[in-house]
């Protein structure tokens, strides 16, 4: 395969040097062969040219088992096959004789197969989809394994019956194969067919031709490019692997090359722990390697690429060494192989039977001796050796099998890798051939050679090897694909491994190591090389060996492997890993109940100096039996003293945090509500937002009390109830208690009376929080099986995922967890688009939710651990694990889980001996756990109000942690420290005991006054000294304290590596970190760790208390392991300063100067900093540390120097308790001042708890965990992260790409959704049985978030605000202002007096007189008109409001929303559904356009109108036959009588609110048929047909598209009039008169939302007093109502109030007004034919039309007892006009006096209608052409046939021109204006004459051009008594084009 590139090897070259090296190896003495790969990397890529073009293979003898390996580079000529005999049958898919065999045909036939025959599928090259049955001989088959089917072949055709086919060459043309390759069994007969339950015969498993399909086709699919993998020196538990790859020369160590550049420096690569991170980045070879490398995948793997490009030479025949592929020296980071309930699932192949925790199905054993397993192999190995099998067959084992540990682990991964070709086979890439089995067991021993002592073997790496190399042969032969070559391709092929040549190799390989890997070759079956392992076991000759790997692989073409793990570390570790949680806890409890572990307590007290330490501990407590230790008096005397005189002293670092929402807190909560809002949203009405009135919930919680009352806690202090109006003000802890849930026992009860609650209240939302939800997914079907041995078993499955909750419409389900992998399976039922995550605190360098605070989780941890950076947060403790390490040998039979807890109580209990002056205890312990208790112990005494810190010890095992209590606080006794710290047992299942004298301190802490109180959370524990042992499996969400400090996770299960299993431990130290004091940095002069194990301790001798008296001050250096982890540097006290300074007054000085705040603060700010004595200055406080520890003598100076330290940035915040003055002074003193100055200053600053908020706790791991979490792959992800996710899932397939860093929590959630499936026992893994793709829950919602980062109270804060909103959503502000110019009304007999009337009687009606004043609010600042009949004084209107208050937002109130309100586009529900159209029956597309075309002389032109009709609404209009056009709208009779429709139809002129108008009049009319037409204008109409698709339209002509609301009713008054026309005349031809048509329409604002009646009681005629109450109703029953009316044609306008909360009884008093209406009107069409709208009008239309209509002697009547709403509506209507200018950009506001100017002037022009800025200048500036109507009210302006506004100071008089018209009587006025307005031929001039006016009045005529100002003048002979003037001419700001009205003014003579 020439054509490779750059970065391979030169393959010729390559395998010259190879096999020269491996006979050169096999000659020599030595085992040390010459390295060979350092020469053999190319260096640039034109070296590659001349290899190009793929030089050609010769084909010689190159096949195995009569197969050729190889395919000719030339076009292959077709097969030659003999030609089939005359006249027989060629079809393809039948036989000779004609019969079909294809499967789909004869599936269901019944088909006769002899014994010992199997029924095969085979592929037809012609036939692709198509199997064709046959039978054949089973023992020409393979078996399970791929091995023992015998050459040749023996078939018959199922077809034609015929039999003893023994040629496979003949069958294939029988079966009409027509193949154009040799006929081969293997390459065509591919699956097994077997019956379903139904007796159909369907595609069953591939058939495994291993040994020979498998290499069938060697192209580079499985050798081309396969590459070493280097087992680079950075292997080590600390390697961080960058970008670059470990150092370019390295492959060829597993040559057994070890002269491999810097590799060499080390005898064996085992040595390599150190973390010495030498990542390649200077060596060009690699870096060169990286950028060619086609293989990077998400991430840049580090490999090295070795192709055997070209052709084998001769003199090797069949034989090409496979190079074994490359691995990442990342994943070295062992660290035991998975569980085995969890492994034996990873394999996603069909023929791998698995459920649950059942192990694999595994081969048939070979016969054959079993292999006995020697008696005493434990006692002589020190640990159980784990067997892992691998390829072919395993023996049987006898003898003591309780000795060593079998697992499937290994031959699943191999099957897994095995099956890529399946998971490639959709590519249709036939030549992809999987890894073959020696190439896996080589690359698995390279793999187990290349990992360091202390790392243990992971199967997930291992698959990512195979992964690679497959891939990367897999790209060489795409790629070579791709090359345009002249002729077609051939893949030029190289000979693989054979099993012959694999033990050679594989002893290479294991040559380099040092004996770690001891590989066994076996001739006949694997038993003799496990016998031979025992063997050596026995004899202890494999004591340095870690892994024997035994394989069978010569005679036969498959072989047999099994690795054995012999380390007793490894050992130890992998066969503890195999047990599931439940094992592991019987193990332990096992080993305590039987007393096994006594062995140890006897192994502990033979270490103790003076006997046992008990015997040492009662000695001790005899010996200060009465008195305190002297070392602690000091602090306790003054600390009681202190209580008992003052009162509690004042410590100002104690502050419990008030409960507040953070802002990230409150932007989670907003995703959460516009997630549900956006599923209300969708079309598919899964949540119906707008039918809830409220908000409920409930909060399912693990079975732990402590979070139990926790969250009970959050939900109490959160005032959700109160605001969800769940609860009053005064409310119980029981009433509390109803909404958390704990998922125990007795959780089925309170989630039943959950269920009926939800059930009984449709219209409360429930909100179902399942919190923790990564706990507990086993599904209810596993409860079904075990549900005897534990009722709690699959609950969440049971309540979460019942019917009930499933189908409920009102319940939605929020899970809520900070490790969602397991619910993020490819089964899960949660949408990707309802995950809500934590958003990141920075994007793009931005702050994005500025907190005080900053979040300090995992990834910070693991940031501090990065060299450089700061003390290391995470840290590791050596010793321990020696010490663990050692015992383990000792002890085999103890789980390491017990060995671990008994050394670490027992280095406590030491350590507090130590710390209790039994000094000589100080070696029993370690430094890690001595500081721990150091600072515990000494905490208290450095606050004066004996403040102290958390130390948390996780125990997962119960009865381990009860152990590890029982144990410390015996030996807190005997030492006397009980009153210094509680050790407090935290079990799931309880609450928290602590001693009185303990809650006495927290309730005096957090002034408590209930004497009951006891903590019940451990946030309540704050300051309290003490040991947290916390036991349980999981945590389950409990929040600890600031106070806690240390975070001692070293007995955690190591062996459990899960990622959210050690994410759920580490989140334990998750923090919040004040961010006013930025973490420190680690000080320029950190000392560099040259050797980076150990630091010898020069600065950092642990010091001895300091007693009072005591003058035994020891040093005892301490040798620490550093190993990186920077253990604890801060916390010993340098002793310099004890001996140099007075011995009272030791300064606690840090250790060696690892940082301080002065690299941070170069500018010394403040007397603090000024304070410090040079000496002092040289050694900065190690702030990162524990609080040192002092004499209580001397705490002044110490103090000062803390806090001087910690407030260099800002120092006046030091002087809490001291003005600054003292400070300076007392601070000024060095440290050898005396020890009084300054006792008491700043003791606040020594309290632990004031470093609580500045520093994380500092966390312990096991150092396993340790190197797990801190290893990072290329891309810097944690390698704890590629784990698998969780314990209930496995991978999908061993074929995924890698986690990447840079991946977003989203991108995680889709990668694990992708790669990732439920186990059998998960509660999800029976979803996608349902068969629908869809398979989410429409209602379940996902929110994760880092562990402790405040999702209660953001989930509580969304409740919150959800209920605001459904609130909100079912409120709406209506306008609410009283009616203007009540006192304006005459109380004459004016009134209605019949009080009870329902309808008007229409005598009485007529006699009432018209009232002309406006009482409509909205018209406050219109123009008054006059009648008649007032008087009005000036005063009585004065300025109602002043001009700015205009702008003023109107007054509103907030009103519920009825069930008859009217909606917009936002609301969906079950009931509206069909009528907004969003219907499967009405596609959205399905409406038709007609145009309608009317004649209207006024126009002078037809008018064209357009109706847009949906297909359901057809039916209110009458189509022409045929030809289908519109002829008229339905109209009904005035003599129907039925209540099932509304007779008017309805028109809405509506204009910008497509959104938001209230155009669903569905409720409104209570589900009433009625006719409803959308008035819009052209440019709007797309839009309002999309959001109303189901709405008739009307479709205003083009001309009006900036026309104002005049010109839309004026048209539908217009077209309803011919409308009634063509009805009446199609009516009439079916015999109905014409009157009897009903002439009334409806004409409604698009704002009106609801509408009420008043009730009145009117108590008797006579009484002045009515009571009254107003209710709200439906459209329809007012409809009803006033279509009822008698003598209803007689009316012309009817309409109703406008509802105010104000309205008093006078107004509700009389039923009936003839006045003014507004907003909805019903308009009668026939009466006011000769009435028109406005067309030009933008304001006021309405006004003019009430006044026109009353003119021409009509009747309006508006029903006092009805009333309308209206909502406000912030968009569009009259808003959508801005008037500005037409010529510049500047969007600047015009003032209103800009709206008109002089004629021929260069003013600039307004790009607005002239009418409207015609009607805005009036209403602003008319007292500019009318000065003396200003505040005149008795001398109004005389408006001739128009009401135009003149502003709320001048009063008009309307009259109308035309003849017969009634007018009030203007005899007795005299006018101060004249205003005509486009006036008519019926004003004429003697019209005019019958006016009286003023001296000085004003005129002002409009006209639309010059010329008919002019003959306006003219015709009404206006010179005769008015003077004008050449510049009293104006015009409205417009251009010529835009048509300006013109103006004249005059005075009057």
């Amino acid at each position: 395969m020439g054509n490779s590139y750059a970065g391979q090897l030169k393959t010729t070259r390559f395998e010259e040097v190879l096999h020269n090296s491996i006979e050169a190896s096999l000659r020599s003495n030595s085992l040390v062969p010459r390295p060979v790969f350092s020469q053999l990397y190319l260096e640039a890529e034109q070296q590659l040219s001349a290899l190009e073009g793929g030089s050609r293979v010769d084909n010689e003898d190159e096949e195995e088992e009569g197969e050729g390996a190889l395919e000719p580079t030339c076009p292959p000529n077709p097969y030659q096959m003999h030609p089939p005999p005359e006249g027989c049958c060629t079809t393809d898919g039948f036989c000779q004789a004609g019969k079909d065999l294809r499967l789909v045909s004869i599936s269901s036939e019944p088909i006769d197969v002899p014994a010992g025959f199997l029924l095969v599928g085979a592929k037809s090259p012609s036939l692709p989809d198509h199997l064709l049955v046959c039978a054949v001989d089973r023992r020409f088959l393979p078996d399970d394994n791929g091995h023992n089917a015998l050459l040749g072949f023996s078939g018959n055709c199922v077809g034609c019956g015929k039999k003893g086919f023994c040629y496979f060459t003949e069958f294939s043309n029988h079966i009409n194969l027509k193949l154009t390759t040799q006929p081969k069994k293997q390459k065509h007969l591919k699956y097994y067919l077997v019956r379903n339950a139904q007796g159909a015969l369907t595609k069953g498993p591939l058939i495994c031709w291993k040994g020979s399909e498998f290499r069938s086709r060697q192209t580079a699919a499985s050798t081309g490019s396969s590459s070493l993998f280097p087992p680079a020196e950075s292997s080590g538990p600390l390697a961080t692997f960058s970008g670059e790859p470990t150092p370019g020369t390295t492959p060829s160590i597993p040559m057994g090359a070890q002269q491999a550049g810097p590799a060499s420096e080390h005898p064996s690569l085992t040595a390599a722990i150190g973390p010495a991170v030498l990542n390649g980045k200077d060596s060009p070879k690699h870096q060169q390697l990286v950028k060619n490398d086609p293989s990077a995948m998400p991430r840049p793997s580090a490999l090295g690429i070795l192709s055997n490009s070209g052709p084998p030479k001769k003199r090797h025949k069949g034989w090409s060494p496979e190079s074994p592929s490359t691995t990442d020296g990342g994943y070295s980071q062992g660290g035991g192989n998975r569980a085995k309930y969890e492994s034996a699932g990873m394999s996603c192949m069909p023929q791998v039977g698995l459920v649950g925790p059942a192990p694999v199905t595994f081969p048939v054993v070979a016969s054959g001796e079993p292999v006995s397993v020697p008696d005493n192999l434990l006692k002589i190995c020190k640990a159980k050796p784990v067997i892992f099998k691998g390829h072919g067959n395993f023996p049987y084992l006898c003898g003591n099998l309780n000795d060593v540990v079998v697992s499937p682990l290994l031959y699943t991964c191999y099957q897994n890798s095995q099956s890529i070709s399946r998971a490639y086979e959709q590519y249709g890439a036939s030549t992809i051939q999987p890894i073959s089995e020696e190439m896996q067991l080589l690359l698995t021993v390279y793999y187990l050679v290349q990992l360091a002592a202390d790392q243990v073997p992971l199967m997930e790496d291992l698959e990512q090897i195979f992964l690679r190399s497959w891939r990367e042969s897999h790209l060489t032969e795409i790629r070579q694909y791709q090359q345009p070559q002249p002729c077609p391709p051939a893949p030029s092929t190289v000979a693989p491994v054979t099993s012959a040549q694999l033990p050679w190799l594989a002893g290479l390989a294991a040559s380099s190591c040092n004996d770690s890997v001891h590989i066994i070759e076996c001739t006949y079956s694997l038993a003799e090389g496990l016998s031979e392992m025992f063997r050596l076991l026995v004899e202890g000759k494999l004591a340095k060996t870690n892994y024997v790997v035994i394989v069978r692989a010569c005679r036969s073409p498959a072989i047999d492997s099994c690795v054995a793990v012999t380390g007793k570390y490894q050992a130890r570790i992998l066969s503890e890993s195999l047990l599931t949680p439940a094992e592991y806890q019987k193990e332990v409890n096992y080993e305590l109940v039987t007393g096994k572990v006594d062995s140890l307590g006897a192994f502990f007290s033979t270490l103790c100096p003076e006997g046992d330490i008990d015997i040492l501990l009662d000695k001790f407590h005899q010996e200060n039996q009465g008195h305190i230790p002297s070392s602690l008096t000091a602090s306790s005397v003054t600390k009681s003293a202190s209580l008992d005189v003052g009162g509690a002293p004042a410590c100002t670092s104690y502050n419990l945090e008030p409960h507040h929402i953070r802002p990230f807190q409150l932007a989670v909560a907003q995703k959460l509500l516009s997630h549900v809002c956006s599923i209300a949203d969708s079309s598919t009405q899964n949540l119906d937002l707008g039918s809830f009135e409220k908000v409920d919930f409930l909060i399912c919680i693990p079975p732990s009390e402590v979070t139990y009352q926790q969250t009970l806690f959050h939900v109490w202090h959160s005032g959700v109830l109160l605001e969800l109006g769940l609860e009053k003000e005064h409310m119980t802890k029981q009433r509390v208690e109803q909404y958390v849930l704990k998922l125990d026992a007795e959780a089925q009860t309170k989630f039943q009376s959950f269920l009926q609650n939800s059930f009984q209240n449709p219209h409360t939302l429930f909100v179902l929080i399942h919190d923790h939800a990564h706990w507990d997914l086993v599904s209810s079907a596993v409860h079904n099986l075990y549900s005897q041995s534990d009722p709690a078993v699959g609950l969440v499955d049971r309540l979460l995922n019942c019917r009930e909750v499933k189908e409920a419409p009102n319940i939605v389900t929020l899970h809520v967890t900070s490790f969602p992998y397991a619910l993020q399976t490819q089964h899960t039922l949660i949408s990707p688009y309802n995950e809500i995550h934590w958003p990141a605190s920075y994007s793009h360098g931005v702050d994005l939710y500025p907190e005080n605070k900053k979040y300090f989780g995992l990834s910070e941890f693991i940031e501090s651990t990065l060299s450089g950076h700061s003390l290391p947060l995470l840290r590791y403790d050596s010793s321990f694990e020696a010490m663990v390490t050692a015992l383990g040998k000792r002890f085999p039979r103890l789980h390491s889980a017990v060995i671990r807890t008994f050394v670490l109580v027992q280095h406590y209990a030491a350590a507090m001996m130590a710390v209790s002056g039994l000094s000589q205890m100080k070696d029993y312990t370690s430094v890690e756990t001595l500081e721990i208790t150091q600072n515990l112990i000494n905490s208290p005494k450095q606050c004066p109000c004996g403040h102290g810190l958390m130390v948390l010890l996780r125990v997962p095992c119960s009865p381990l942690a009860a152990v590890a209590y029982e144990r410390l606080a015996h030996v807190r006794a005997r030492l006397a420290l009980e009153e210094h710290f509680e050790i407090i047992l935290g079990n799931p299942s309880s609450g928290i005991t602590i001693g009185k004298h303990f809650v006495k301190q927290l309730k005096m802490w957090q002034k408590i006054e209930d004497a009951e109180w006891r903590p019940q959370t451990y946030l309540e524990l704050e300051g309290l000294p003490c040991i947290l042992i916390f036991s349980g499996m999981d945590p389950h969400g409990e929040s600890l304290p600031r106070s806690l400090r240390y975070c001692d996770l070293r007995l955690i299960n190591s062996s459990c590596l899960v990622r959210t299993a050690l994410e759920q431990e580490l989140g334990l130290a998750a923090y919040f970190v004040s961010n006013e004091v930025p973490l420190e940095k680690g000080a320029r002069n950190e000392p560099l760790e040259s050797d980076a194990e150990k630091l010898s301790s020069t600065d950092n001798e642990d010091e001895e208390l300091v007693t009072e008296g005591s003058t035994s001050e020891k040093r005892s250096p301490v040798k620490r392991e550093r190993s990186r982890s920077h253990d604890s540097a801060s916390s010993s006290l340098s002793s310099k300063a004890s001996s140099s300074a007075p011995c009272g007054e030791s300064l606690a000085q840090p250790a060696a100067p690892l940082q301080g705040e002065q690299a941070r603060s170069p500018q010394p700010c403040g007397p603090s900093e000024e304070a410090r004595a040079p000496g002092d200055r040289q050694r900065p406080h190690a702030s990162r540390g524990p609080p040192p520890v002092i004499s209580r003598r001397s705490p002044g100076p110490t103090a000062q120097l803390d806090s001087g330290l910690r407030t260099s940035q800002r120092s006046v915040q030091a002087s809490v308790t001291v003005s600054s003055s003292q400070l300076s002074s007392s601070g000024s003193s060095s440290s050898s001042m005396a020890p009084a100055a300054g006792t008491l200053v700043l003791q606040a600053s020594q309290c632990s708890m004031s470093k609580a908020c500045r520093q994380p706790p500092i966390v312990f791991l096991p150092k396993l965990v340790y190197d797990m979490v801190t290893a990072t792959d290329s891309s810097g992800l944690p390698k704890a992260a590629s784990l698998l996710p969780s314990h209930s899932v496995m991978w999908a397939s061993s074929f995924r790409p890698l986690l990447s860093k840079t991946m977003t929590s989203t991108e995680q959630s889709l990668y694990y959704r992708q790669w990732t499936v439920p186990r059998p026992s998960h509660m999800d893994y029976g979803n996608r049985a349902e068969g629908r793709v869809d398979s989410f829950h429409p209602r379940r919602l996902l929110l994760s978030g880092p562990p402790q980062i405040g999702k209660t109270g953001a989930y509580l804060q969304f409740l919150s605000i959800l209920s605001r909103m459904l609130i909100r959503l079912t409120e709406v502000d209506v306008y609410d202002e009283e009616e203007i110019n009540i006192n304006l009304r005459e109380e004459s007999d004016w009134h209605y007096l019949q009080l009870s009337d329902p309808w008007p009687d229409l005598e009485l009606f007529k006699k009432l007189p018209f009232d002309y004043i406006i009482h409509d609010p909205k018209y406050e600042d219109a123009s008054l008109i006059c009648s008649h009949l007032q008087s009005i004084k000036s005063e009585d209107r004065g300025m109602s409001r002043k001009p700015e208050e205009l702008y003023v937002r109107r007054q509103t109130a907030r009103m519920r929303l009825s069930k008859y309100a009217a909606y917009n586009t936002y609301h969906h529900c079950e009931q509206c559904h069909q009528y907004m159209g969003f219907h499967p029956r009405y596609q959205l597309y399905e409406s038709t356009l007609h145009a309608f075309a009317f004649s209207y002389s006024m126009l002078g032109e037809e008018i064209q109108l357009h109706f847009i009709i949906p297909k359901s609404k057809e039916h209110h209009f009458v189509f022409s036959q045929p030809g289908g056009q519109l002829e008229s709208m339905r109209l009904p009779l005035v003599t129907d009588k039925s209540h099932e429709y509304i007779k008017s139809p309805t028109f809405t002129p509506t204009t910008g609110r497509h959104e938001h108008g209230l155009f669903n009049l569905y409720h409104a009319m209570d589900g009433a048929s009625h006719l409803h037409v959308l008035v819009v204008k052209e440019y709007e109409m797309a839009i309002y047909k999309k959001y109303w698709p189901n709405h008739i339209m009307l479709v205003l002509p083009s001309i009006f598209n900036s026309a104002g609301v005049g010109a839309a009713h004026f048209l539908i008054k217009e077209l309803s009039y011919h409308n009634l026309e063509l009805e009446r005349n199609r009516q009439e031809e079916l015999g109905i008169k014409p009157q009897d048509i009903w002439p009334f329409i409806v004409i409604s604002d698009d704002s009106c939302v609801m509408w009420n009646v008043v009730d009145v009681d009117c108590g008797g005629e006579r009484s002045r007093e009515l009571s009254w109450s107003e209710r709200n109703v439906s459209l329809k029953h007012i409809m009803q109502h006033i279509e009822a009316s008698p003598n209803i044609t007689h009316y012309a306008l009817i309409g109703m109030r406008k509802w105010s909360s104000k309205t008093g009884s006078s107004e509700v008093r009389e039923p009936f007004s003839r006045c003014h209406v507004h907003d909805f009107l019903i308009l009668n069409v026939d009466l006011t034919q000769n009435v028109q709208y406005n067309q030009n009008r933008f304001m006021c239309d309405d006004v003019d039309f009430n006044l026109r209509v009353h003119s021409a002697g009509l009747l309006l009547c508006r029903f006092n007892r009805f009333s309308v709403m209206k909502k406000q509506i912030a968009v569009g209507g009259h808003r959508s006009f801005h008037i500005t200018s037409k010529v510049s950009d500047n969007a600047a506001a015009v003032v209103p006096a800009q709206y008109i100017c002089a004629p021929d002037s260069k003013h600039t022009f307004l790009a607005a209608p002239a009418q409207l800025l015609l009607e805005k200048f009036f209403q602003h500036h008319s007292h500019r052409f009318f000065p003396l109507s200003l505040k005149n009210h008795s001398h109004p302006v005389l408006s001739v046939d128009c009401y135009l506004n003149l502003g709320s100071q001048i009063s008009v008089c309307y009259v109308s021109s035309r003849p017969h018209s009634l007018n009030i009587s203007c005899s007795d006025f005299m006018f101060s204006g004249l205003l005509l307005y486009l006036c008519d031929s019926f004003v004429g001039a003697s019209f005019l004459k019958k006016f009286h006016f003023l001296k000085g009045a004003t005129l002002c005529v409009i006209c639309q051009d010059r010329n008919s100002l002019r003959q306006t003048v003219v015709r009404l002979e206006l010179e005769d008594e008015w003077q004008f003037r050449l510049r009293d001419e104006f015009q409205t700001a417009n251009a010529k084009e835009d048509r300006p009205l013109f103006f004249l003014t005059g005075r009057h003579i």
